[in-house]
């Protein structure tokens, strides 16, 4: 029986976790938050508190990769705490949408950069993506060592095209720029006034620091995962959350509280006001490397859900099959590329994205809650927890606040757009159908 090759050591986990966070969020995100909050201490202290939140959640996705370093990281802790149905949606909601459409809208973005530095024609703009997603998902189909290079890369360059920004606007003397004339977006008046803008503004935030959930999946494939997973998850959070903070600072160092708020790409006014026409052009390639890095770990890491959805006997049986030679789960790498280029093709993902977002963050919720459940089973059965296993700080306050951002983020984009909430609900539950389905036919088979 073919199984995963453990080849991927400390370094290749920590930049799995960074490439994970780092899309492209970080070059738009920090202006909507400038705009919901209206000062430049609030701003800062949003980005903070949310990456403490998203530590928290990293220590305990860390305890939890301790506990089943299993390919599929958040389908198999949600299959054995909450049970097979919860995990199948999740996994089935990762391939109809939340992967799947990530890939395409990333591919997109990652064509009309890389079209504009070439001084292409929009209208490739698709073929581009296209062949963006065909690439990456060859990459992978070959082999996890070559997939974990060129996430390493392009990791490391995306790190220092966010390095350039910071280093030019916090070390290039420069005059006023024009944005600094603008009004004070204004700010929010009394306590909770600021407990509300606040939590506005976190959650566009948590969505930018998401993603370091994701190298669980591939738990599989790291050496010593028992100790090197836990110590990726939390040096790579730990650095991404040191970079946001940094990289604000740059945003509101040039452009002001006001400029910033009143931006559409922050990033390029940056650096264009620092280093003029050639500044927008460095960073337009560096937003191009990020979100080619981004589409590389999403295409890495999701299809070791769909592989054990498989292995369960709840999905495609092929699926279950890992390849003989390269040990990649290629029919599943082949089933979500396809996908996510027919996505990509009919336009349809930005929208579907936005129907099930708040579903990721359920999921999430759910994931870090079943440490509540592992850790009673512990008590109950006697099994104290082995010497050096690692194990939340903070417990059990800790992924209770986990648990309660995670609900704050699934109801406030509830509130925001009831509509599209409703329809993303409609399309989790249309796992349910094929759940049993699937359920059915393993029935069968085993008779």
């Amino acid at each position: 029986m073919t199984t995963y090759a453990r080849r991927l050591g400390l370094f290749s986990g920590t930049m799995a976790v960074v490439g994970g966070i780092i899309g492209g969020g970080i070059f738009r995100t920090p202006a909507v938050v400038a705009e919901r909050v209206g000062s430049a201490g609030l701003a800062l202290g949003a980005w903070l508190l949310g990456g403490v939140v998203a530590l928290i959640g990293a220590f305990c996705y860390g305890e939890l990769g301790q506990r089943r370093p299993r390919a599929g990281g958040g389908y198999v802790y949600l299959r054995e705490t909450w049970g097979p149905l919860p995990a199948f949606l999740y996994g089935w909601t990762l391939l109809l949408v939340i992967a799947t459409g990530a890939i395409a809208a990333v591919a997109v973005t990652f064509a009309n950069y890389a079209l504009a530095l070439a001084g292409l024609p929009e209208r490739l703009t698709v073929p581009v993506a296209v062949g963006a997603i065909v690439l990456v998902s060859g990459i992978n189909y070959v082999g996890v060592r070559p997939a974990a290079v060129t996430q390493n890369i392009f990791t490391i360059l995306k790190l220092a095209a966010l390095a350039a920004l910071i280093g030019a606007a916090l070390f290039t003397v420069t005059s006023a720029v024009p944005y600094r004339l603008l009004p004070p977006p204004s700010a929010p008046v009394g306590l909770w006034g600021v407990v509300v803008s606040v939590g506005a503004a976190l959650v566009p935030i948590l969505f930018t620091y998401g993603g370091w959930q994701q190298t669980n999946f591939i738990a599989e494939e790291i050496i010593d995962a028992e100790r090197n997973l836990p110590r990726a998850l939390v040096t790579g959070v730990a650095g991404v959350v040191v970079v946001y903070v940094l990289a604000n600072v740059a945003y509101l160092r040039v452009l002001g509280s006001a400029g910033l708020a009143a931006s559409t790409a922050p990033a390029a006014d940056v650096m264009r006001a620092l280093l003029g026409p050639a500044g927008g052009t460095l960073i337009a390639a560096g937003i191009a490397v990020s979100t080619f890095g981004f589409l590389n770990l999403v295409i890495l890491v999701t299809p070791r859900v769909l592989q054990a959805m498989a292995a369960d006997g709840v999905f495609l049986p092929r699926l279950a099959e890992l390849h003989p030679v390269h040990r990649t789960p290629a029919a599943a790498i082949l089933v979500q590329a396809g996908w996510a280029v027919v996505l990509t093709v009919s336009g349809t993902f930005g929208q579907l994205v936005d129907y099930v977002a708040f579903g990721d963050w359920i999921f999430f919720g759910l994931t870090v809650a079943g440490l509540f459940i592992y850790r009673a089973r512990d008590k109950t059965g006697g099994y104290p927890a082995p010497a050096g296993a690692f194990r939340v700080p903070g417990y059990p306050w800790t992924p209770g606040l986990f648990v309660l951002a995670a609900g704050y983020v699934v109801a406030s984009s509830v509130g925001a757009n009831p509509r599209n909430a409703a329809i993303g609900t409609g399309l989790i539950l249309l796992g349910v159908p094929l759940y049993y389905y699937w359920r059915g036919q393993l029935g069968e088979r085993s008779v």
